[in-house]
């Protein structure tokens, strides 16, 4: 949505030098933050980008733990992976979910602090920890509020979806989900004839080609013993995002 566009060939390269991720902050927040970026080669200039990104991150409140500028520079990959997935967290999966919080009296997300925490004692450098004020506990209320909206749309279609993990293997959740948009969509009495990899592959199919939801995940993501729940969670957030009268 960048313009002009920005193009991510490798994540763990291409955010080493801030760029990727102010652009990536500004079309999330609608906030500038691209007139601060330094284009250079020079690993300060880098680091310096970076920080200013984490500095924003502070100040809208995202929890970022144990993730500094100069782990993002070098592409540590389980903290570029961390600090993106609290991008997703915050930005779309915890404003969705207080949505529902809003429209629903039987969940109950609570929100962090309104404003970052304050600590004179850190340094003004760009490899400064940060620590925000969102707790874990308030990332589990926001997964929880999803859940709760996910079992209302898909226990009328008799699909029993206890987490964001082993649930989702058979296919028929995001099928049921599907289903709850536009009932021509599904079948479920012929999903229940089908494999898991058969529904896994349409609901993914059916989600993107008719109700223009991306494919960020393929049968072969879910049917595992431990399917990832940050990518679950995110893929059925986009279902929300996309059609947010469901919501009530």
């Amino acid at each position: 949505q960048c313009k002009p566009p920005l193009k991510v060939k490798d994540l763990f390269t291409d955010i080493q030098d801030g760029k990727i991720l102010m652009a990536l902050l500004e079309v999330l927040s609608g906030q500038k933050l691209m007139h601060e970026y330094k284009s250079s080669t020079h690993r300060i200039f880098r680091l310096n980008n970076i920080a200013k990104a984490l500095k924003f991150l502070e100040d809208s409140n995202v929890k970022l733990v144990s993730i500094d500028a100069a782990e993002i520079a070098d592409g540590n990959s389980s903290l570029v992976l961390g600090l993106i997935w609290n991008i997703i967290l915050f930005f779309q999966i915890k404003e969705l979910t207080g949505n529902l919080n809003r429209n629903s009296s039987s969940s109950s997300l609570s929100s962090g602090p309104s404003g970052p925490e304050s600590d004179t004692s850190h340094p003004s450098t760009p490899s400064v920890e940060r620590n925000m004020s969102i707790t874990v506990k308030d990332q589990r209320k926001a997964i929880r509020a999803l859940l709760i909206w996910v079992q209302r749309k898909t226990r009328k279609y008799g699909v029993a979806v206890q987490d964001f993990a082993s649930s989702w293997r058979s296919g028929l959740a995001f099928l049921a989900i599907i289903k709850a948009i536009d009932s021509t969509l599904v079948d479920m009495k012929q999903a229940l004839e089908k494999s898991a990899r058969e529904n896994l592959e349409d609901a993914f199919s059916i989600a993107q080609n008719k109700l223009g939801v991306p494919r960020l995940l393929e049968p072969e993501d879910i049917m595992v013993e431990s399917p990832d729940e940050q990518s679950i969670v995110t893929y059925v957030a986009q279902f929300l995002e996309h059609f947010p009268e469901l919501e009530g």
